[in-house]
């Protein structure tokens, strides 16, 4: 098992189970809650779920600060077939976040490669030499006066990739505390990031699944 070394404050938001069968367990996760244990804290995703689905296996994560729909595998074919579709890139996902600014544009593409940060961990960086391909899809969908609603539709599944795109496009997400300069920072209670929608070939009968939560922020 995986272990994240970042140690936040406990959180007592609950976990809603979205849907079960026999294969898969959707559920909505609240921010500040891990995907899988950590050094010291041990409540997540997969704890929270351990007694009623003892099978149960994390096929993706999010990252502690966003909230929203993830999917997890109750048998083996579901864990097999989950992997392949997110290593595929069959996934479809769509984010919503409040960002910093002004848009010029009301869609677009970015396509920065990203590494990890040897001096700065857990923080990534853009690295067009040494970085994994990383392409991000957005769409605006409110535009106010300093902030923007944005619809984020990651290709690619790369650490902090959604957070890091967005800010070096110049509009990091309000509330990111790795990426985001202070007035950013400063302008909301959490990271304002959530794994919107997901859909997928169910892993037994590959029809097609969609499962959402809605936008909290």
């Amino acid at each position: 098992m995986n272990y994240t070394f970042h140690e936040p404050p406990p959180c007592h938001d609950p976990l809603s189970i979205i849907y079960a069968d026999d294969d898969i367990l959707v559920v909505d996760k609240p921010a500040g809650l891990l995907s899988v244990p950590g050094r010291v804290m041990k409540d997540c995703v997969l704890s929270r779920v351990l007694q009623a689905f003892p099978q149960v296996r994390i096929v993706h994560r999010l990252d502690l600060d966003t909230s929203g729909v993830m999917v997890l595998g109750l048998s083996q074919l579901a864990v097999s077939d989950l992997n392949r579709q997110f290593r595929e890139r069959l996934v479809v996902k769509s984010y919503a976040a409040q960002v910093f600014g002004t848009l010029d544009q009301t869609q677009g593409e970015i396509s920065w490669p990203i590494a990890p940060d040897p001096i700065n961990r857990p923080r990534q960086k853009i690295d067009p030499e040494h970085g994994k391909q990383a392409l991000t899809r957005y769409q605006l969908m409110l535009q106010s006066a300093d902030s923007a609603r944005l619809a984020l539709f990651p290709l690619t599944g790369r650490s902090h990739q959604l957070r890091l795109h967005l800010a070096h496009l110049g509009h990091p997400i309000l509330g990111c505390d790795l990426y985001a300069h202070e007035a950013a920072f400063q302008a909301a209670p959490r990271l304002m990031l959530h794994a919107e929608k997901l859909a997928f070939s169910h892993p037994k009968t590959a029809t097609p699944e969609a499962f959402s939560s809605p936008v909290p922020f």
